[in-house]
C-alpha cells in the first residue's frame, strides 16, 4: 500500500496515511506527502491505523519531517497507532515531540 495524503478541516489539516508497513522503502513517498504543503495547513496528522510494522528509519522520517518544516508554524500528531507501534513510539519518547492520539 502506498502512502496516501489528504486535506481535512477546510484544508487546515494534512493527514498522511502510511499504510501497513512504515520503513525505509517509504522514504521518498513519505517526503512527497508533505513536500508541497498548502499554505493553509496548520496541522499534520500521521495516521498509523493500518501500520503493523515500523522500524527505526520511520522514526527518522518523522523527525526529518519536523526538521524540514521547522520554518512553518505547525502542530503534529501521530494518530490511531496499534498497540505494538504505540509501544515503539513511547519507548522512543516520541510523545515529547508529537501529540500521540
Amino acid at each position: 500500500m502506498e502512502i496516501r495524503s489528504s486535506y481535512q478541516n477546510q484544508g487546515q489539516t494534512l493527514v498522511i496515511d502510511v499504510g501497513t508497513k512504515f520503513d525505509f522503502s517509504k522514504v521518498e513517498d513519505f517526503r512527497n506527502a508533505y513536500d508541497k504543503l498548502d499554505d493553509d495547513v496548520a496541522h499534520i496528522a500521521v495516521d498509523l491505523s493500518q501500520t503493523e510494522y515500523m522500524d527505526s528509519s520511520a522514526l527518522g522520517m518523522l523527525l526529518n519531517m519536523q526538521k524540514s518544516l521547522a520554518n512553518k508554524e505547525l502542530s503534529y500528531s501521530i494518530e490511531n497507532a496499534r498497540p505494538q507501534v504505540a509501544k515503539i513510539l513511547k519507548i522512543s519518547r516520541f510523545d515529547k515531540k508529537f501529540d500521540i492520539k
